[in-house]
């Protein structure tokens, strides 16, 4: 999967807001927040809950980008990997 594509990956309901689709359009509303908040960002609930970093995770678990357990969260193991698709993704927004 090329970076653009991932960047295409739905996304399911997440506390970004119902406009937000897409794993682009999602680290876009995260970039907007960041700008809006200035100082007062929070990399913890940046969209109100922490856990946020799932919201792009889990897209790429059901494209078989990464693994999940038994219960469907992403493997321990697997986090590296996906961080590193995520940077992909932010570095392919140009």
């Amino acid at each position: 999967m090329t970076p653009r594509e991932l960047l295409d990956l739905e996304i399911g309901p997440s506390d970004a807001g119902s406009q937000v689709r897409t794993v682009r359009e999602y680290l876009l509303a995260l970039l907007s927040e960041l700008w809006r908040e200035e100082e007062g960002f929070s990399g913890k609930r940046p969209f109100g809950n922490s856990g946020w970093q799932h919201d792009l995770y889990d897209p790429m678990a059901r494209a078989g980008l990464v693994e999940c357990d038994s219960d469907g969260y992403i493997k321990y193991e697997e986090y590296d990997k996906a961080e590193a698709l995520v940077l992909l993704a932010i570095e392919a927004l140009n």
